[in-house]
């Protein structure tokens, strides 16, 4: 791999692994080291070129996303993280796309996981009480959006610069839409040592209660500095874990064992809910309430921004077309809508489509709006196809080709034989950003 220069370069990351160093995905983020390995893919640590900041690229193999089915669930994910904005909550930049991999752009927390902060000894009750009263603020929030995290542990509460917790990883989140007639979730998931007892009786359980269940877990775990249920045997942890076998270590006060009895009631019922946490007494000393000036919500663009400036994320929902047209998208799932990625100006654009529909003889009506979009007819009014040219980010633009059929396929032939050809000459294909 080479930077800018020409001159190959190696890095060594902090995980051992070697990986290529100046390498700029799409001309805006340069990768430096491998922060971790998930399930499809690696976490870089890299470094915004134009403002300087450093960010965290999760990168995601589509080609082992949509050979294990989840796709949907990818999706949702990012759903989700669009929406959350919240001081305790990791943040999401952006999401950009080649044709093999999906990349996460997201706040980075240089202090790495609360996990390996436990590890080295517990912490005390004050200091506990502190970053809990962080993570309850976010898990409050995340609910009163209709957002279940359902997989909270230690290794998903971050540590930034400043020692504030960060929530991370929603990927096994589910959202109100997926709740069933009976009023309840029913997929099976989340990290054995934190899941909570209606999970393993497998009759549906609550979002709210289940999250509520692991907040506990992660307090046991911050005060004691082991988790309360934990046995080599699944199945052992697992009958613990059902029934509420556990023991507090001497050290805890007495207010503080009350407390996370509360939250690890088997009884889904009677278990302490969100609001009752933010009353308790040993939860409530020291409490500042997160000001919800500094809470926005995702702020859709209005319908005539989102025609001039499209994303990834729109680009999620209804792309079907070539290279970085969708994150899962695949040629030939719609032969009326066609959509590429260029670097080219609009106007280039604009200039190579009357280029090639003038050597055809067939009409082109530029819109109001001048090289934003046109209307290719054919002499005898039959062929119709509507253009549209979007801007994706400051160097990328989307072309989106929309075909109405005719009865002589005049449409279809002009369109592969003809425009498509020319048009895919322009497409945008970032080669440093697929080898990572």
């Amino acid at each position: 791999m080479q930077n800018d220069t020409g001159e190959r370069v190696e890095a060594t990351a902090s995980t051992g692994e070697r990986v290529s160093d100046g390498v700029v995905l799409f001309g805006k983020y340069e990768l430096h080291k491998v922060l971790g390995h998930g399930a499809f893919g690696k976490v870089y640590l890299a470094r915004n070129v134009d403002t300087g900041e450093s960010v965290a690229i999760k990168t995601v193999n589509k080609h082992k996303v949509i050979k294990n089915g989840l796709t949907a669930q990818i999706e949702r994910e990012i759903s989700i993280m669009r929406r959350l904005h919240h001081p305790h909550a990791i943040q999401l930049f952006e999401v950009l796309a080649t044709k093999t991999k999906i990349y996460f752009v997201m706040e980075f927390a240089e202090g790495g996981e609360l996990f390996h902060k436990v590890e080295k000894g517990r912490f005390s009750e004050d200091l506990s009480r502190q970053y809990f009263h962080q993570l309850i603020s976010a898990v409050q929030y995340c609910h009163s959006i209709g957002i279940f995290h359902r997989d909270l542990k230690l290794d998903n509460l971050l540590i930034d610069e400043n020692l504030k917790l960060k929530v991370t990883d929603f990927g096994l989140s589910a959202v109100k839409d997926q709740v069933r007639p009976d009023g309840l979730l029913h997929t099976i998931c989340g990290t054995p040592a934190y899941v909570a007892p209606e999970i393993l009786a497998k009759k549906g359980y609550d979002g709210e209660k289940v999250d509520v269940w692991s907040c506990g877990v992660v307090l046991f775990g911050l005060t004691a500095g082991y988790l309360p249920f934990n046995d080599e045997s699944l199945t052992v942890m697992y009958r613990k874990i059902y029934r509420g076998q556990f023991r507090f270590p001497r050290w805890m006060s007495p207010d503080l064992r009350r407390f996370i009895s509360r939250m690890l009631d088997t009884n889904p019922k009677t278990r302490i809910t969100i609001d009752e946490i933010l009353r308790d007494p040993w939860f409530v000393k020291s409490y500042e309430e997160v000001q919800h000036s500094k809470i926005q919500h995702w702020k859709e663009p209005d319908e005539n921004q989102s025609r001039k400036s499209l994303n990834a994320f729109d680009l999620i929902s209804f792309s079907s077309g070539l290279d970085i047209s969708g994150l899962f998208g695949q040629p030939g799932v719609s032969d009326s809508v066609e959509r590429i990625v260029s670097e080219e100006t609009a106007e280039r654009i604009m200039e190579k489509v009357v280029e090639v529909a003038t050597a055809e003889r067939v009409r082109v009506k530029r819109n109001r709006s001048g090289c934003g979009g046109a209307q290719l007819e054919g002499q005898d009014g039959h062929l119709v196809i509507m253009m549209g040219i979007y801007r994706l980010t400051d160097e990328l633009v989307v072309v989106e080709m929309q075909k109405r059929e005719t009865k002589d396929g005049s449409g279809r032939q002009f369109w592969k034989e003809k425009l498509r050809p020319q048009l895919l000459q322009l497409v945008y294909k970032p080669e440093a950003a697929d080898s990572t």
